[in-house]
């Protein structure tokens, strides 16, 4: 079926009467891997009801926790109940600007997909803004402490306060009524929507309106100083702890109603006050305690992330404590990062809590084509058969989606096998469905693809580094895990193909996306050519190779995104401002939008995490900043003066910082014709690539 929301063959009513037969049937069979021969109380799982209240009937003895779920039997771990999507950063990285009609493909596409928990986070700050003057707050300190939009996930989890705010009160309002229709639709597909809770950060102001409170100030984060981080952690013991946790959640039920699912991260990327494992086991107990007085079902769901982040600090009597500071059976932990680095093996499965075996596979929302698909075929099999397994699922928890579609078809497919699947013939039968007919060439590039790009092992992470999206330097990293002329060939089958698949917008994504990847490459060969001239103190080889990247293979570059409307800078700057309600709106909102992709933070603080390749942004971002490189190189040639590095970033963050600012309307409908753009740069750059490719992979 392809992607829904890449797919426009795929209308909103066909795709949700297809949602709807698959739901049916996975009701009627009980979800995922269940046949007829498993018991009725197995069927009753809540799989896709969504239902904790008749969970409740069917099993009346224990209302407080999902039956089985301190202990799964033995079928349970052949038929994994729970299909999680979504990463609290992803709320930010890639549905930020959603309106409801793109939420809509979103949540159908996850009917089509056969998820049955996600995560429910919008609309959360007008509920905030309520509960905080209710408790003596001043607009000004509410104010002060959210974020802007963009970064609203590092706010809700304590990483990062005030930064590109204030957040309008127009955006807390259209917030709400659009976190409305997602439960709506969610709950209708049967659905079980994961609400958000306290987690124990507090705004400034609530020293003032309560001065004896006992606060922690944790310590700052990924380079921000304390002017836009080091949060404010209550004390566990602190009795405000439990009335503002139980105040929120109390205002969210009323808003929302609840499935009994809640997520909340107290120590995201940020240390603890203290080791002692009876300070963590305090802190987990009051996290749960406060939604219990709210809500008596209530579950927790926690990202297991920080066990992987800060492992020295995570030590197992560290990871124990906080996980059984609360019962076994009401907490649910996602193994985020499994393909890559599982916790479930160095922690005794969890110590006893249930996990969900979660493929986290992207960063940033980076584009780059990216997968460990021997590892993800694997990877929820065996932690199905670890000893004593408390597996309970298996999940998508990317930073940032609409990127390597054929990554997450696989890992949502595995969801409905007993065993890995023999990837080269799925991988062909992907092509095919792809594209909706069989051809040859287009089946021989996904090969090569598979075994080259979507063929990293070992503790691979997909965060693009490569020189076309990095702040130019002399030090930059130029390798890669596999054989460069896979690509190449791949992208030679791909055109091949376009004279029978060309009418397909699936195949013309793709053949962007292929030659996207291929230029990326031989932007790092270009970096190599000006690195080896500069350092050979050749001039005319740096302006040879200085001059092809930033007037040919740039420019081009930028002409093949800008032909298709998932690559356009355009579009995700008028998402933007299509959401305020006044100029001044749009312009907090267009700043918003470009500091994320760039700078991320006012000084560079996190530079290029989220970094894309879009029409507009490679042009006025990434190839002035090289420009800048190269003539500083060649300046120093010139004047015999060394090439100073941090001279240079001075510099060039002025030019970054001026793209924020610049003020200028990027195109949000595509144009050109990607089949002959693409055609001419593998004409001009093919044999070139191919000579430096055969070198194979570093």
């Amino acid at each position: 079926l392809g992607d829904v929301s890449l797919n426009p063959g795929c209308e909103k009513d066909g795709c949700l009467a297809l949602a709807s037969v698959l739901l049916t049937v996975q009701l009627l069979w009980g979800g995922p891997g269940m046949g007829p021969e498993d018991s009725a109380a197995e069927r009753a799982l809540p799989h896709l009801t969504g239902s904790f209240s008749q969970l409740a009937a069917a099993f009346p003895g224990k209302r407080k926790r999902l039956p089985g779920l301190e202990r799964p039997p033995s079928s349970v771990l052949s038929a994994p109940r729970f299909r999680y999507y979504q990463n609290v950063c992803t709320q930010s990285y890639s549905y930020v600007w959603w309106d409801w009609p793109r939420w809509e493909r979103e949540i159908d596409w996850m009917a089509l997909n056969g998820i049955n928990l996600a995560l429910a986070f919008t609309g959360q700050e007008a509920v905030w803004q309520r509960v905080y003057l209710s408790l003596g707050l001043n607009q000004s300190e509410i104010d002060e402490y959210v974020t802007g939009p963009a970064f609203l996930a590092w706010n809700r989890m304590g990483n990062l306060h005030t930064w590109a705010g204030p957040l309008p009160l127009s955006w807390n309002l259209k917030q709400l009524y659009l976190q409305y229709r997602i439960l709506e639709r969610m709950r209708s597909l049967g659905m079980i929507p994961v609400l958000p809770a306290f987690a124990g950060h507090v705004p400034r102001g609530v020293l003032r309106a309560f001065p004896r409170i006992n606060v922690t100030r944790l310590g700052s984060w990924s380079n921000f100083d304390c002017a836009y981080s080091c949060a404010y952690l209550l004390d566990p013991g602190d009795p405000m702890f439990q009335v503002i946790g139980t105040l929120f959640l109390k205002e969210l039920i009323r808003e929302f109603g609840t499935d009994h699912i809640y997520s909340a991260d107290t120590f995201n990327e940020m240390s603890p006050l203290s080791s002692d494992p009876a300070y963590l086991s305090g802190v987990s107990a009051a996290v749960l305690r406060s939604m219990t007085a709210a809500d008596p079902d209530a579950l927790w769901l926690m990202q297991g992330w920080l066990f992987q982040n800060q492992p020295d600090f995570w030590q197992p009597a560290q990871v124990r404590a906080l996980l059984r500071g609360v019962p076994s059976g009401r907490m649910i932990v996602l193994d985020l990062f499994a393909e890559s680095k599982p916790v479930y093996q160095r922690t005794e499965s969890f110590y006893g809590q249930p996990f969900i075996w979660c493929m986290l596979h992207n960063f940033g929302g980076n584009h780059g084509l990216f997968g460990m698909m021997e590892s993800i075929n694997r990877g929820p099999f065996d932690a199905r058969r670890f000893p004593n397994s408390t597996l309970v699922g298996t999940g998508l928890a990317p930073e940032g989606i609409e990127q390597n579609d054929m990554v997450y078809e696989l890992m949502s497919e595995l969801g409905w096998h007993q065993e890995p699947l023999d990837l080269q013939q799925w991988v062909a039968n992907y092509a095919e469905r792809r594209y909706g007919t069989r051809n040859e060439e287009a089946a021989s590039a996904w090969q090569l693809l598979l075994r080259s790009v979507y063929n990293c092992s070992g503790p691979c992470v997909n965060h693009n580094h490569s020189p076309l999206v990095r702040r130019p330097s002399l030090r930059m990293a130029t390798e890669l895990w596999y054989n460069k002329s896979d690509v190449y060939e791949a992208w030679r089958l791909l055109l091949g193909a376009a004279a029978e698949l060309g009418a397909s917008p699936t195949f013309r994504y793709d053949l962007v996306d292929v030659t996207r990847q291929a230029v990326q490459q031989l932007v790092s060969e270009y970096y190599l050519e000006i690195k080896q001239a500069f350092e050979s103190r050749s001039l005319l080889e740096l302006l040879t190779a200085g001059g092809v990247l930033l007037y040919d293979l740039l420019p081009e570059l930028d002409s093949l995104l800008a032909s298709d409307p998932h690559f356009l800078l355009g579009r995700w700057l008028e998402q933007a401002r299509a959401t305020a309600t006044s100029d001044k709106e749009a312009e907090l909102y267009d700043l918003n939008a470009r500091n994320q992709v760039t700078l991320w933070g006012p000084n560079g603080n996190i530079l290029d995490y989220a970094n894309k390749q879009l029409g507009g942004l490679v042009l006025d971002y990434y190839r002035v900043r090289w420009s800048l490189f190269v003539s500083a190189l060649v300046e120093s040639l010139n004047t015999g003066t060394p090439f100073h590095q941090e001279q240079f970033n001075q510099a060039v963050f002025q030019l970054e910082r001026g793209f924020i600012y610049n003020g200028k309307r990027y195109p949000s409908q595509p144009a050109g014709n990607t089949l002959e753009i693409a055609r001419k740069i593998f004409l001009k750059y093919y044999p070139h690539a191919m000579r430096r490719g055969r070198a194979g992979a570093a």
